[in-house]
């Protein structure tokens, strides 16, 4: 499967982030703890140029939490500030002001050598589509202020937000970046549901995912569906299939309707705590 998917509205997002780096202080970068690197659109380090950064590990929840260790001390070593995070419960967002004020210290003590008291901070939001942006800046506010969904393109255009007398969030929509030079990046993607499914051919992808859990995860398919690991992948996907009951007339595999209960049970974490990559994989 060739993955690429580059909507409009995305080339629009990019142009209106470069337009608003100047009135930034701080780049907050929302990645998906399962796939900290590939869900980091490389073209944010050169959008951000020399502001403030830090990364947040959304849905860390989902993630092996060695694995969440390992890319908070990889980044951190990389000179970013990093914390890891679950948006949909708030785990790790009371930390986030603090970070804030840290990573913006020598903004703030600049400003106060010139005289100007109590400027908030201003902090752009960037991460790619159905990383979590929306449901962090509503946690981190407290109130639903930007719009959410699980389908990715949710936000299409930039709003500020008024945290407090010390933050304020301009949202942004999700970028993905135009072509994808390594396709394993694209997959591990479309695995988290970055892409649009109705796009994808949702049988390798769930091929591919019992492909790796096999390998780096053993015994955890077995546990969620009693499934003999044994087997090679086609045959355990079967297995699933036959399990929950996925079966056409005459006992057929409905393989369409087993890729769909793997890949729910995978990205709502029913699967376990599954990290796709590792710094040492880089």
């Amino acid at each position: 499967m060739n993955y690429q998917w580059y909507p409009g509205h995305m080339t629009k997002a990019r142009r209106m982030m470069e337009e608003n780096i100047k009135l930034i202080d701080l780049v907050i970068e929302v990645v998906d703890a399962r796939i900290p690197m590939s869900s980091r659109n490389p073209d944010i380090d050169n959008l951000a140029g020399n502001k403030a950064r830090i990364i947040l590990l959304n849905k860390s929840d989902l993630s092996d939490e060695r694995s969440n260790i390992k890319w908070m001390d990889y980044f951190t070593k990389k000179g970013f500030y990093c914390l890891k995070i679950n948006s949909r419960s708030g785990f790790g967002i009371k930390q986030i002001n603090a970070l804030v004020a840290t990573a913006c210290a020598e903004k703030i003590e600049r400003d106060k050598r010139k005289g100007i008291q109590n400027r908030p901070v201003r902090a752009m939001v960037v991460g790619i589509p159905n990383v979590g942006k929306s449901t962090f800046i509503n946690s981190y506010a407290g109130k639903a202020c930007a719009k959410t969904g699980n389908k990715p393109g949710v936000t299409k255009g930039k709003q500020w937000i008024r945290l407090n007398k010390n933050v304020e969030l301009l949202d942004t929509p999700g970028i993905l970046w135009p072509k994808f030079d390594n396709q394993e990046v694209g997959m591990r993607l479309a695995m988290i549901g970055s892409m649009n499914d109705e796009v994808l051919n949702t049988q390798e992808l769930a091929l591919d995912i019992i492909k790796y859990t096999l390998k780096a995860y053993p015994g955890l398919l077995k546990e969620r569906f009693d499934t003999d690991e044994n087997l090679n992948p086609i045959e355990v996907f079967e297995g699933v299939g036959a399990k929950r009951g996925c079966l056409k007339r005459g006992g057929i595999i409905d393989y369409e309707k087993a890729a769909g209960i793997i890949l729910d049970d995978f990205r709502s974490g029913k699967l376990g705590r599954i990290t796709l990559e590792n710094p040492e994989d880089i």
